[in-house]
């Protein structure tokens, strides 16, 4: 039977289900997590994220993980699993022998029948050790484990601490028994990506007492030892307890043990079941700030499970006496205000940070507190922020458009000045060889011949930089660069905002225009230091080739041009080459055909599967605001056409998610376009309309007001195009509107039709005009 949650009553909760995403590198967790919690409790099986819904076995469940990210370094520390037999020399557990204690022997076979995943709340049954039923749920620092053991006689917890996920570099911890109820320790692994090794603190505590125990290290198990510490290798502790029913409660953090201890208090765990009690209407709250009327069951439940991995991070990193380990290595205090970590900009400043700003705009607040903290500690502004490091992952400038569109949704009010000046040097300057941070790497050449050099073999800090990938991080510091622009003009920074603008169309310099593919001339080609065109050694340039673009190509990042709409159309030959050309980007005509087919056969396909390609990649970050292109070049229509193609990857099922979900990337994207609004351009507050699936959306702002969408008889299971739009009660031909119309709470009725020649958009004045267009 397949693990899936029904939708029903309307309950917002009841419609998630946690397993979407869980196959085919969608890397998601279906385990229990509270909203941007610091510590989740998911089963661990063999797959690097932690859970892959075809494994067979678990291994143990973990209190640390990220949402659908992509490198192998994820988590799953402080591995607990409940097994049942006696625990010595020749036992059934051996303890002379070492390998008695890796994970991987010891983890028991589960069965997806009676498995459940709904917010805050997981249940399997493990089939093994005479049959063990696991339940978990979590609040903001703390995960609780229940075990009910159907075997009687004596049961065990082991608290694994040398392990973690598959891939997950342990490089050292430590265990120590404490009381009868109570364990601590240290796990030392490495950050995300490559990143340097980190320290995690943990306290468990169990609601009863064991009544024997031991720890083990590579050398094997001890009964009756009350610690074990070193470096890399098998190390833990076995807890045993009069079977029955065991419930385990663990916190984590980053500053110390007595950090771990105090939020491990601070949580006040009654019981597993009143805290279930409270995270569920914790999440019940935080996922009815969106009322959806119409769509299936299934529809339902694709919607809200998007919501929820939406809602997920940044994991808040602040003990609950407000102190943190800053990226100067030192101790700092978040006082009235919460200090946020884990920040995949690359993905995340495309969707989930304005769908967060947009309805929780007092935590956006405080994200944007978080990343002005790590710039005043650390100097810089971060890409990829892990465990207070930078890990250099990705590359171009998303920090940019990132603090742009949260200072355009009100989120840097007080702190304008203090960005500004933050994200200036960031855009302007390199960091220097003593730090840590990357920053624009390709600034040199950027600042002076308006690209960033292709160099494969640059000099890197971390996984990627900037020349590695020259092309693609020229487009995505020009895209920063013009947001920024935007922002200096409002603060009144006439100089500054002219020089942002111009360097905004600095992508200009790689417009290749002898280049020609698929009878189409002019593509983006990346340039040498010095200035002439990159070309292979052993055959001639291809605008479907890897060179100089990152997880990408010339055709998927032909598109990062949204500040200069009228400068691209006028480059690709005018509107009619420019939708001709878009056309055979989506493979156009098939998905008129058959939206559902045409995305499988025609698209790409494959998670990681991101060169030698010329279509359309919903499953990667470039492109993902490229069906909106659509719309700012006078075809509206065509934008909903492909967005309803897209909505056909996202399903209610294990593989239901396009690629990586990146922390709530791609599932963010699903939401604002089943809306019908989506943030196209950073810096502008605007947002591009389209079709939306459902009949009635209500969005319910923090300030009190609502949004209110309306798409009478809307219907994902057909192309549906807009004929027709009223904001606030007056008609409007827009194809966008505003961050500021809709914080006032307005109405959006739009009209469909089944025509896809309905006009409605279509005029020269319909779009929104280039932030950065001459």
């Amino acid at each position: 039977m397949t693990a899936v949650a029904a939708a029903a009553g309307g309950d917002a909760l009841d419609a998630v289900n946690t397993f979407i995403g869980t196959q085919d590198e969608g890397n998601t967790f279906p385990g229990a997590s509270a909203p941007f919690g610091m510590t989740q409790v998911s089963p661990i099986t063999s797959h690097y994220a932690g859970y892959r819904y075809t494994d067979t076995a678990i291994r143990g469940f973990g209190h640390f993980f990220l949402s659908g990210a992509g490198c192998w370094e994820q988590g799953g520390l402080v591995s607990t699993l409940p097994t049942t037999g006696d625990v010595g020399p020749g036992k059934a557990f051996d303890t002379t022998k070492p390998s008695t204690f890796d994970q991987k022997q010891y983890a028991s076979p589960f069965t997806h029948d009676g498995e459940v995943g709904k917010p805050g709340y997981y249940k399997v049954h493990l089939t093994g050790y005479g049959g063990v039923d696991v339940e978990t749920t979590a609040a903001t620092r703390a995960g609780v484990e229940r075990y009910t053991f159907a075997k009687s006689g004596e049961a065990n917890v082991f608290v694994n601490v040398g392990q973690a996920n598959d891939k997950e570099p342990v490089t050292g911890s430590s265990i120590r028994v404490v009381d009868d109820r109570t364990v601590e320790g240290t796990v030392e692994s490495q950050a995300f990506c490559g990143g340097k090794a980190y320290t995690t603190y943990f306290t468990t505590k169990f609601d009863k007492p064991f009544k024997a125990f031991g720890t083990w290290s590579p050398d094997g198990g001890t009964p009756g030892s009350r610690s074990s510490s070193g470096g890399a290798g098998l190390r833990g502790a076995w807890l045993t307890f009069g079977g029955g029913q065991v419930t385990a409660t663990t916190a984590i953090s980053q500053v110390d043990a007595a950090g771990a201890r105090l939020n491990l208090a601070s949580e006040r765990i009654r019981s597993f079941d009143a805290a279930k009690a409270d995270v569920q209407r914790t999440w019940r709250r935080e996922l009815s700030s969106v009322d959806i009327k119409g769509g299936t069951t299934d529809d339902r439940t694709v919607f809200y499970t998007s919501l929820y991995h939406a809602l997920l991070q940044p994991l808040t990193a602040n003990d609950a006496d407000g102190r943190y380990y800053g990226f100067d290595k030192k101790i700092h205090r978040a006082a009235g205000w919460t200090y946020y970590d884990f920040f995949s900009l690359w993905d995340t400043y495309r969707t989930q940070n304005q769908l967060l700003a947009l309805l929780r705009p007092s935590r956006a607040k405080d994200i944007a507190k978080s990343i002005l903290a790590i710039h005043d500690q650390g100097g810089w502004l971060p890409r990829w922020a892990y465990a207070s490091q930078e890990t250099n992952t990705m590359t171009g400038d998303p920090v940019t458009p990132f603090l742009v569109d949260l200072w355009r949704f009100g989120a840097l009010s007080g702190e304008e000045v203090h960005a500004y000046q933050a994200l200036l040097q960031n855009s302007t300057q390199i960091p220097p060889a003593s730090s840590p941070f990357q920053g624009r790497s390709g600034n040199a050449s950027y600042q002076q011949d308006g690209f960033v050099q292709y160099d494969p073999d640059f000099p890197k800090k971390g996984q990627d930089t900037d020349p590695n990938h020259g092309a693609s991080a020229t487009l995505e510091y020009a895209l920063g660069d013009c947001s920024l622009s935007v922002m200096a003009a409002a603060l009144g920074k006439k100089d500054d905002a002219a020089a942002l603008a111009a360097k905004g169309r600095t992508y200009r310099t790689l417009w290749d225009a002898t280049q020609t593919d698929r009878g189409f001339t002019g593509f983006f080609r990346p340039k040498v230091l010095g200035g002439a065109w990159f070309s292979p050694a052993d055959k001639p340039y291809s605008p479907q080739s890897q060179d100089g673009f990152h997880e990408g190509t010339a055709w998927q990042y032909q598109w990062l041009m949204q500040q200069d709409v009228p400068g691209l159309v006028q480059r690709m030959g005018g509107p009619a080459a420019t939708g001709k050309r878009l056309d055979d980007f989506f493979a156009y005509d098939e998905l008129v055909k058959n939206p559902a087919t045409a995305v499988r056969e025609n698209w790409v396909v494959g998670p990681y599967d991101y060169y030698d390609q010329f279509r359309y990649n919903p499953n990667n970050e470039p492109d993902l605001h490229s069906p909106w292109m659509y719309a700012l070049t006078g075809q509206p229509s065509k934008t909903s056409t492909v967005v309803r193609a897209a909505h056909t990857l996202f399903t209610n099922a294990p593989n239901g998610v396009t690629g990586n979900d990146d922390l709530g990337t791609m599932s963010a994207w699903y939401v604002f376009s089943a809306l019908g609004l989506y943030p196209a351009v950073p810096g502008t507050g605007n947002f591009v309309l389209n079709a939306p699936r459902f009949a009635k959306s209500v969005l319910h702002l923090e300030n009190g007001h609502d949004i209110t969408i309306k798409a009478p008889g809307a219907s994902g299971a057909e192309l549906q195009y807009v004929s027709s739009l009223r904001v606030g009660g007056k008609a409007s031909d827009r194809v966008y509107v505003n961050v500021d119309q809709l914080n006032r709470g307005t109405t959006l009725d739009f009209g469909l039709t089944s025509d896809a020649t309905a006009k409605w958009g279509t005029s020269p004045s319909s779009a929104p005009a280039s932030p950065c267009a001459e």
